[in-house]
């Protein structure tokens, strides 16, 4: 059996909801304390008050290459 190498990207895109003085502040929120975490959740260190988002539970999927995997410590 042949073990292949398939390059997958996962991405979820939706909006946070940033209450600020300012765009460039409502910016610097996300980028500082809004993230993602694979097996954990959307999370933010702001307050309840300050943020809020919507995202889809479930992300889009694309696979961009396959290739066979050469390595021996993979084989069967």
């Amino acid at each position: 059996m042949r073990q292949y190498a398939i390059k997958t990207r996962f991405g979820f895109t939706g909006t946070f909801f940033i209450a600020a003085r300012n765009k460039d502040e409502a910016k610097e929120y996300v980028e500082k304390h809004c993230g993602l975490v694979m097996g954990g959740s959307i999370h933010s260190t702001l307050p309840d008050d300050v943020v809020d988002w919507d995202f889809p539970m479930h992300p889009d999927k694309t696979v961009s290459r396959i290739s066979l995997n050469n390595r021996r410590n993979h084989e069967q």
